[in-house]
């Protein structure tokens, strides 16, 4: 069965298309959804850091892809939203702040 945790862990390794960070430090990631009698099915509640990101369906097929292959997943969907807007400066990890020179 997997957790939340498992999840978030598993797309630490994703990383958003244009700023080449990881998405769960940029803050990307907003909710992580299990449903299903064990948690199989998997909705992964994320923004983009530009609502006109160009790569945006093929970064929400990376994020679908490394969730189907945790151990237990059944199905794996990222659900793009735009509520409430990315703002790194409020986000994004203390490292990504650094690197974006936002402080």
């Amino acid at each position: 069965m997997p957790t939340v945790e498992e999840v978030r862990n598993a797309l630490v390794e994703v990383k958003d298309p244009e700023l080449n960070l990881g998405i769960i430090d940029l803050g990307l990631v907003y909710d992580v959804i299990l449903e299903g009698e064990r948690g199989e099915n998997v909705t992964v509640v994320m923004t983009l850091t530009s609502p006109m990101c160009p790569v945006g369906p093929l970064f929400k097929k990376s994020v679908e892809d490394r969730v189907r292959a945790i151990d237990g997943v059944a199905s794996a969907k990222a659900e793009i939203t735009f509520t409430p807007p990315w703002d790194p400066a409020t986000m994004a990890s203390d490292d990504v702040k650094a690197m974006l020179g936002i402080w």
